[in-house]
């Protein structure tokens, strides 16, 4: 009631600050400008300068803070305030300015929000919220399209000012008015949310603990930057890095969106208004997708199934010339957002404990992959349009690589996991004899009784505390 329609508002707002730009230029914000092709792709690439290597240091002060909503909260005022004040720009190097600066706040959201996420719900839920969340980028999408239509439809020459002036003017109000209500709607831990009573603060705290056979907490010694290390450390993290970053190269698209569906030859009203659709079926499969994915514990096809449809809309565009076939591609592309949706749900069911490491793995993971947007803005050339066949190639190279690693990480996963259940020193291992200590105080019960439940059960996390019972 209060965490998910709060981060589903931000992320909204999140996404139609940052690429305000694409449907602004519609509109003259390059001519204005006096920016060149060239200079207008390093106005979207310059945004991930800042956001990628903010996301790391970000997510482990989200860990260590005990407020994470007077953090996202802040966040949210500034990234609003800096997309507010590009309406202002004068120049290349004005622009060039705000867009470094919006990449900062905005860096502590989305890898912070599944972090937070992580830290209330089960594995067996985390897909469905994580998607719920994430179809608000792929709403954002759409909503700003429609949003910006009306804007620069009707708000051309209003005192004077330029219609593409009055989208930041009012987007970034509008963020900024959202960001100051999440400060108190926002919650924040199980353990010191203020509004959750004694009893509620204990069930939510129990409820992960008895997920994962552990506590999910830090020990003494699990300082941000042991989580740092740790994380560096796991061949798996730095597979998902790589798997991230030719994923985001091959859906960058999305940067452009916009300007793609302007190739269908309408007017720029139309073109907004027909941009739309792609991301709302996207957002209803992205949620229908990440349920049946709860269900079934299955990740690698509920992600990589995706990248492959949208393969198949790149041949379709680049095969035809048909209005309708590439309209019909356009929304293959937009699914492909579906498969992103699940893959820091991915990262965190595969590191899980310690928090300080998940919260190291989620930043490493989408920090870096996003070097595959600020890439992906080069390959979107006005100069290899309508048709961007060079764009589309590089982008589906990217995919199947991406496709390759990913099959690589489940088998990694499949293995580790053939290993646990095989062996009872690799389950030792991967538990924490204080994490579990800590799970069977909360969920009131002795480790003999832990032991008896895993003597019952087939489940790794069973034989964990099995385990560590006979230890004990």
């Amino acid at each position: 009631m209060r965490l998910l329609p709060t981060i589903f508002v931000i992320f909204i707002m999140n996404y139609i600050d940052r690429n305000g730009v694409t449907t602004a230029r519609l509109k003259g914000m390059q001519q204005d400008l006096n920016i060149n092709d060239v200079q207008y792709a390093t106005v979207i690439a310059i945004l991930f300068v800042s956001y990628c290597p903010a996301q790391v240091p970000s997510n482990m002060i989200l860990n260590k803070v005990s407020r994470p909503s007077l953090y996202i909260g802040i966040c949210t005022v500034l990234w609003g305030l800096t997309s507010a004040l590009t309406g202002v720009t004068k120049d290349f190097g004005g622009i060039l300015a705000c867009r470094v600066f919006i990449g900062l706040p905005e860096a502590a959201f989305y890898p912070g929000a599944i972090f937070l996420l992580s830290r209330w719900y089960t594995k067996k839920e985390l897909a469905f919220r994580s998607a719920f969340l994430y179809a608000g980028l792929l709403i954002s999408n759409a909503f700003g399209t429609l949003m910006a239509a009306g804007i620069l439809a009707n708000m051309e020459g209003v005192r004077g000012v330029r219609a593409w002036r009055w989208l930041f003017y009012i987007e970034g109000a509008i963020t900024v008015f959202v960001g100051f209500n999440t400060m108190w709607l926002l919650p924040d831990y199980p353990n010191n949310t203020r509004w959750l009573s004694p009893f509620e603060s204990r069930l939510a705290q129990a409820r992960l603990s008895e997920d994962a056979g552990e506590a999910d907490q830090d020990n003494a010694e699990d300082s941000q930057l042991r989580g740092l290390v740790l994380a560096i450390k796991d061949p798996k993290v730095i597979i998902f890095a790589i798997m991230t970053t030719a994923q985001l190269l091959g859906l960058s698209f999305v940067q452009f969106f916009p300007t793609l569906t302007q190739t269908l030859g309408f007017s720029t009203t139309v073109t907004l208004l027909l941009a739309a659709p792609p991301w709302i079926l996207a957002s209803i499969i992205c949620c229908l997708n990440a349920l049946h994915a709860d269900r079934t514990g299955e990740r690698f096809f509920h992600i990589a199934g995706w990248w492959w449809g949208v393969i198949l809309g790149f041949i379709i565009s680049l095969s035809t010339s048909s209005v309708a076939a590439r309209y019909v591609s356009l929304f293959l592309m937009a699914c492909g957002y579906v498969g992103f949706a699940m893959t820091l749900v991915w990262v965190s069911n595969a590191v899980p404990r310690p928090p300080a490491k998940r919260a190291a793995a989620i930043g490493i993971v989408n920090g870096t992959g996003n070097l595959g947007n600020l890439m992906g803005s080069y390959t979107w050339q006005a100069s290899w349009g309508p048709k961007y066949h060079q764009s589309m190639a590089i982008s589906l190279g990217a995919l199947v690589i991406s496709s390759l690693l990913s099959l690589l990480i489940r088998q990694m996963l499949v293995r580790q996991n053939k290993k646990l259940d095989e062996d009872e020193k690799a389950a030792l291992e991967g538990a924490n004899r204080l994490r579990v200590e800590e799970a069977a105080r909360l969920e009131g019960i002795t480790l003999r009784r832990l032991w008896r439940r895993g003597r019952d059960s087939d489940s790794c996390t069973d034989i964990v505390l099995t385990v560590m019972f006979l230890n004990s």
